[in-house]
């Protein structure tokens, strides 16, 4: 097993034990601060490794089908996710029962987003069903999708606070060849840009809103997954976040 795969193995036994039932939130918080941290430091190991050897990396894309329920908040989670790990997420026109993301991005990079949205979604799902509904929730199904997207946008928050350090620290003055680190990721995003431009030349913005009131709760359980970063604080005035 190269040294590649051996860390992404690593990674893998770290977020397993995240997802395991009887975990304490604690346990939780260090083992999925410490995998985002290794996927990140990963990200930019392949990165630098394709500068000198483009075949080991190249563009790629994946189509993906979130089924429903939740199909909307899924694809929020996804391509937040994906716009962190230097993808490109497109929500296209659907798919029966669900949502269809079309995802862009070196493999490499695709495999890590792929590897961290599911265990994610798991420890999203397991949270959800911990949490406990308001009785003055007027609404349980709308307090519950506020749930999930408070969730969701902490999580992304804290990928890409663990992603920009991963960035910084590869680019600092102190690092090796920090000059040409913040070359090929900058060169690395622009490639993907125009892979996703030249299959979906007209886009726009789309937006997920919510109406429930447990956008708070759920924020603050995301922040406490303390995926690779220091805790946030909600700001409850917002009530929308952008799918991509």
């Amino acid at each position: 097993m190269n040294s590649h795969n051996a860390l992404l193995e690593r990674v893998r036994k770290l977020l397993a034990k995240a997802e395991a039932q009887g975990v304490t939130p604690a346990e939780a918080e260090a083992l999925t601060a410490k995998a985002a941290e290794l996927i990140a430091r990963h990200g930019i190991d392949r990165a630098l490794l394709a500068a000198a050897r483009p075949e080991t990396d190249q563009p790629d894309n994946k189509i993906m089908d979130l089924p429903n329920p939740w199909g909307r908040v899924k694809a929020h989670l996804l391509c937040g996710l994906a716009a962190a790990m230097r993808c490109q997420a497109i929500l296209t026109a659907g798919s029966p029962g669900g949502v269809r993301v079309h995802v862009f991005g070196y493999r490499s990079d695709l495999e890590r987003l792929d590897l961290l949205y599911t265990s994610v979604l798991l420890q999203q799902a397991s949270g959800l069903q911990q949490a406990r509904v308001p009785g003055w929730a007027q609404s349980p199904r709308a307090w519950r999708r506020s749930w999930l997207l408070g969730f969701a946008t902490a999580v992304i928050a804290k990928v890409r606070a663990a992603e920009h350090a991963a960035a910084t620290q590869a680019a600092s003055p102190e690092a090796t060849g920090s000059s040409r680190a913040a070359l090929v990721l900058a060169d690395r995003a622009q490639v993907i840009r125009g892979e996703a431009g030249r299959a979906y030349p007209l886009t726009r913005s789309a937006r997920v809103t919510y109406t429930g009131t447990g956008y708070r709760d759920g924020y603050a359980e995301g922040g406490r997954a303390n995926i690779g970063g220091t805790r946030l604080t909600p700001n409850p005035a917002s009530q929308a976040r952008p799918l991509s």
